[in-house]
């Protein structure tokens, strides 16, 4: 046994009923089951046998986030020094103190100066998510006297990955606090809200502060220098605005283009979509839904292509790879707790995201990135969905008996 193991042993009476730190005992739970498996198990029945636990569950989602991660931090720190070598300068900040005082300089051309200007980016926004977030999950925990959820840790993940690499520390604060008390605290906490706590901290974020998350500032790598994303040409100027930038179809698949921090690499996420898919964490049937709603109506919108609506025109390959519409249909559509349950649901449910996406995109000219309010808006339907495809299979099975 680990001296660590022994340790945690050692205080655990101090945290149960009549102990000294009885109020903390959520946080003692959180440290020792985050170090190691929960050592209690059903005896009677009804219970279930399986090798898989929320715990696990989670983990298996960070694991697929990986590619995402690494890819964040070798594209923002490639996009921020490619702004700084078309300005002449170097950075004047905490991070061009460090990358100048370890000679790693801020060469584009350099694949580890990249990744490592790109860390220093992301570090603070998730730290503070973690921090922010981890302090309100633990509050609400201690004074419910319930278990932390694992979940947070991938809450935490995804809404950091949604935003852009030099959002304000204090936005990133009240952004996460928002996803997380009212969009799930006050519901009951996971298991009981019925809306993704990550998209709605954005989405919030993507109200109360447009400028710093939409649109043609989504990416200000270096103060003094902005550069409009993909999407946001599209809007502007359809596909001749996206030709004109040099970007090709490849790259945007790659994800060598700005964007918000984890969005920019189709390629990262379908490689965390493979391992979400094989370990059978995904649904599928959601992820197939948002691709069939997605082609039908960019193929419908291309039909009735207007200048006036240069979005409608865009081909349904380019969707997928601008914007967040893949990252959000493999890592926040099949949210376990906020999407459909049944099967057939779960397609209707996938469908009506891809849908929304597009339809967002190409008639909404101020929402440039539909994907977000497309998920939270079938996540508020997810239970009518549920209920009717359950009545309906009911009624079937009715008809059937009488039939029979």
């Amino acid at each position: 046994m680990s001296r660590m193991r022994r340790f945690l042993d050692s205080i655990e009476p101090q945290f149960h009923k009549g102990g000294r730190f009885e109020k903390y005992y959520a946080v003692y739970e959180m440290v020792d089951t985050f170090m190691y498996s929960p050592n209690n198990s059903t005896r009677t029945a009804p219970h279930v046998r399986d090798t898989i636990d929320l715990k696990r569950m989670m983990s298996y989602v960070v694991v697929a986030l990986i590619p995402c991660i690494i890819w964040a931090w070798f594209n923002s720190g490639y996009q921020a020094n490619l702004a700084l070598a078309e300005l002449g300068v170097a950075r004047d900040d905490w991070r061009g103190g460090l990358l100048s005082m370890f000679g790693i300089g801020f060469n584009p051309s350099n694949p580890f100066a990249n990744l490592v200007h790109g860390f220093l980016l992301f570090l603070p926004i998730y730290l503070t998510t973690l921090i922010v977030g981890g302090l309100w999950e633990v509050l609400f925990a201690t004074v419910r006297n319930h278990e932390v959820n694992e979940g947070f840790l991938v809450t935490s993940m995804l809404f950091t990955l949604t935003l852009p690499p030099e959002m304000p520390l204090w936005m990133v604060a009240v952004g996460i606090s928002f996803g997380v008390v009212i969009g799930k605290e006050v519901f009951g906490g996971t298991g009981k809200n019925f809306l993704n706590p990550a998209l709605t901290g954005r989405a919030f974020l993507y109200f109360a502060y447009p400028a710093e998350i939409s649109g043609d500032q989504v990416w200000v790598a270096v103060d003094g220098w902005s550069h409009a994303t993909p999407l946001g040409l599209g809007e502007t100027g359809g596909m001749a605005a996206i030709a004109e930038s040099g970007l090709t179809w490849w790259q945007a698949f790659v994800g060598l283009m700005p964007g918000s921090l984890g969005e920019t690499s189709t390629l990262a996420i379908l490689i965390g979509m493979a391992f979400l898919l094989y370990t059978r964490i995904a649904s599928w049937r959601i992820m197939l839904g948002v691709v069939i709603g997605v082609i039908a109506t960019s193929l419908l919108f291309n039909l009735l292509a207007s200048d006036a609506r240069p979005m409608m025109a865009m081909p349904f390959y380019w969707h997928f790879v601008v914007g967040g519409l893949t990252f959000g249909l493999v890592f926040m559509a099949t949210d376990p707790v906020s999407a459909s349950m049944t099967n057939t649901g779960r397609l209707v449910f996938g469908i009506l995201i891809g849908f929304m996406t597009v339809l967002i995109r190409a008639i909404n000219p101020a929402f440039p990135e539909g994907i977000m309010l497309a998920i939270l808006f079938a996540n508020l339907f997810a239970p009518l969905i549920d209920y009717v495809v359950i009545q309906s299979n009911i009624r079937r099975r009715e008809r059937r008996h009488v039939s029979a």
